[in-house]
């Protein structure tokens, strides 16, 4: 009875491989090179593949930069005085000695005149008892006292006078998100830096990733990597009042898919990334499914970048970049091409998996089918 129910056996298992087999050679999750670059040659194509190398590596690093039109250009420093001028809306207060038995100020006697929290109007000046208004704007504090003591010894011949000026929101820089003690420093001086104001107000947080400064100053941001910013002294802007800073992490990333150590969305973590940097920040390739020898960059430009030149701009607004890693052009190609912000790192399988796929069904069903031709005898 066995014997006659052998062949049917054989005929659904041999079947089944037979399917199974098939199945193989049909197209994975992670996409192979030809899959990607198909249609690339069209006429009508929307994209276009550059092949990267020593050779080709110069012309399209000129090819216009994404990252750049999110950056205006940032303000180096520049020496100026060491006091800041008064301007409206900074307080005064006045301390006035009077050694005179009597004067149109304070009472008989009185040896010390106080004239606290006056503020600097929007004209400039501080209004004085029997004096009037007394233009101080513009003036530092040091020649600020001097006039006014000048203006009271019109009245108070033998006046001396004290100045204490508290910086007002014009004579403030102002820090808004990013730091520990966000709030206003005031400018003691006109040397102080954007370093020496981040400081007072704690710092750059240390776990903030690529952490980016934006100045704001007469409705223009100026933003900088910090880490650009805290390497070179030159680049320590002078700050002015009124000034606005913020402290963000860099809005840069790319994505890895395919056969990679992961696929994710990856932030910047410095401000310039080159492809095989990149690779190391997904974790490499998957070694069994990976094809070293094609890893894809694919980036969109702006409609306004795209060149019947190559060396002014891509030849599409869509790009893949190709590199070859298993030789050292390649590998030193991927070490000098930068990405860019949203930029796909795509690590396409190996043509060798589906062959390995198949070897590995073959084997396990032949055991299969082995197992079954013995239980049935």
């Amino acid at each position: 009875m066995f014997g006659f129910f052998r062949p049917k056996g054989q005929l659904l298992y041999g079947t089944a491989v037979f399917i199974a087999l098939t199945a193989c050679a049909a197209p994975q999750d992670i996409a192979n090179i030809e899959t990607v670059v198909s249609g690339a040659k069209d006429a009508d194509a929307s994209f276009d593949v550059q092949m990267v190398t020593q050779a080709t590596l110069p012309v399209v690093q000129e090819w216009p930069n994404n990252d750049l039109g999110q950056k205006t250009s940032w303000i180096p420093y520049q020496a100026t005085s060491q006091d800041a001028g008064l301007k409206a809306g900074d307080g005064i207060s006045l301390a006035i000695w009077n050694s005179d038995e009597s004067s149109l100020m304070g009472q008989a006697g009185q040896r010390v005149i106080q004239l606290p929290d006056l503020r600097i109007s929007s004209a400039g000046s501080i209004f004085l008892p029997y004096v009037g208004e007394v233009q101080v704007a513009g003036k530092t504090s040091a020649e600020a006292r001097s006039f006014v003591e000048k203006k009271l010894q019109t009245i108070i011949p033998s006046a001396q006078v004290q100045l204490t000026a508290l910086a007002g929101a014009q004579n403030s820089v102002h820090v808004v998100l990013g730091v520990p003690n966000p709030g206003s420093v005031a400018l003691g001086d006109t040397s102080m830096t954007i370093t020496s104001v981040l400081a007072q107000s704690g710092g750059i947080p240390a776990n903030m990733v690529n952490p980016q400064i934006s100045l704001q100053r007469s409705g223009q941001i100026y933003t900088i990597a910090a880490e650009k910013l805290l390497s070179n002294p030159a680049l320590d802007t002078r700050v002015l009042g009124d000034d606005k800073l913020f402290v963000r992490p860099d809005s840069r990333y790319f994505l890895s898919l395919g056969a990679a150590g992961r696929e994710a969305v990856i932030d910047f973590p410095r401000e310039t990334v080159t492809t095989l940097e990149a690779m190391s920040l997904i974790g490499g390739i998957n070694q069994e499914a990976a094809n070293p020898k094609a890893i894809l960059v694919m980036r969109t430009y702006p409609a306004a970048a795209v060149s019947s030149t190559a060396q002014k701009g891509p030849p599409k607004r869509q790009m893949v970049f190709a590199f070859d890693l298993t030789n050292a052009d390649g590998l030193f190609s991927a070490g000098s091409f930068l990405i860019q912000n949203r930029d796909l790192v795509l690590v396409t399988q190996s043509p060798l998996v589906n062959t390995s796929n198949a070897v590995r069904l073959w084997t396990s069903m032949f055991r299969g089918t082995s197992y079954v031709f013995d239980s049935v005898q």
